[in-house]
């Protein structure tokens, strides 16, 4: 018969984790039973519930405000999580911002305002003019960083995977997909068709994923991101799922009593155990941790809109995705 493997314990405050030193240099020996899982407080900190509220990106002059969990995830910052960061944009009419970063994607959703998004050429690309407005979605590759300019005030949100290889300590030297724009009429029309569609009375979610076809294996809107846009109708509870890649939540719409229950474990019938209750706000964001179980519910009498961004497009190469649903 074959044992189960035996978990990791903690440590005690006072017990030391290091078995062994080497005589010079710096290798060290662990216990396997004190190193096999490092992620707990005080070492590998799990990453957490992070909530920031509209009122964060409603006034003040034209700036990046970055949604930053590196001082307790003991990262370099800004992050959100430990391999994506996270921010609101806020440009005042005839002003720019520039928005860059060491990264291989960048994504911006338009939440509200109009401008256009230019890039010059550089060694890892061509240049890019873009017009945007609200509710559009659009993706860059690496390369310089872009200039925002608002023709009335904005607030965009702002998605890069600068703290995936700040870890890794690398920088991009090739564009894996070309810039792409997904028009936020497209979005929403294709949506409501999806809604009307007799079929999804049966689906977990009625969401869009967002694709690019410079990337057909893993259907995803760049090869490390994933971003889903979905709607939560009236009366929805819908049934919890998990998946081992984070969530960085943007609410794009909803009127009260719109919330996601989350938490690691489950009861038996399958509801969520000790939830914690995250309310939504338009304009708000929030963080859902990798491996919680998670729904979302609208006990008010409004649809309710929600763009969630994860790093699941790097997780589904990894082949470690592991999407599960109840």
């Amino acid at each position: 018969m074959t044992q189960a493997p035996e978990a990791p314990v903690a440590l005690r405050p006072d017990e030391s984790a290091v078995l062994s030193m080497a005589p010079a240099g710096k290798a060290q020996l662990f216990d396997y039973r004190q190193a096999a899982n490092p992620v707990r407080r005080g070492l590998t900190e799990p990453i957490p519930e992070g909530r920031w509220g509209p009122e964060l990106h409603a006034s003040g002059p034209s700036a990046i405000l970055p949604l930053d969990l590196s001082r307790e995830l003991g990262c370099q910052g800004p992050a959100t999580s430990p391999a994506l960061s996270a921010s609101f944009i806020r440009i005042l009419a005839g002003e720019s911002v520039a928005a860059g970063a060491n990264a291989t994607s960048f994504l911006f959703y338009v939440w509200r305002g109009a401008g256009r998004c230019r890039r010059p050429a550089g060694a890892l690309g061509g240049g890019i003019d873009q017009a945007w407005s609200q509710g559009d979605l659009f993706v860059l590759p690496c390369g310089e960083a872009a200039q925002l300019e608002a023709c009335e005030e904005s607030v965009l949100y702002w998605v890069h995977d600068a703290p995936l290889l700040s870890h890794l300590g690398v920088s991009p030297d090739r564009a894996r997909f070309e810039a792409t724009h997904y028009p936020g009429e497209w979005l929403r029309r294709e949506l409501a068709a999806l809604a009307a569609d007799p079929s999804s009375a049966r689906s977990n979610r009625l969401s869009l994923l967002l694709a690019n076809s410079d990337l057909p294996d893993s259907r995803t809107v760049t090869h490390t991101l994933w971003a889903m846009y979905g709607l939560v109708p009236p009366g929805a509870v819908q049934p919890p799922h998990r998946h081992q890649s984070v969530a960085l939540d943007l609410v794009i719409a909803c009127a009260p009593g719109c919330a996601t229950l989350s938490g690691p474990e489950l009861n038996p019938d399958g509801t969520i155990r000790n939830p914690v209750r995250m309310e939504w706000e338009p304009g708000a964001a929030f963080v859902t941790p990798p491996g919680h179980w998670h729904g979302h519910v609208n006990e008010s009498g409004e649809d309710a809109l929600l763009l969630p961004i994860q790093d699941a497009a790097l997780h589904t190469y990894l082949r470690s995705l592991d999407i599960r649903f109840t």
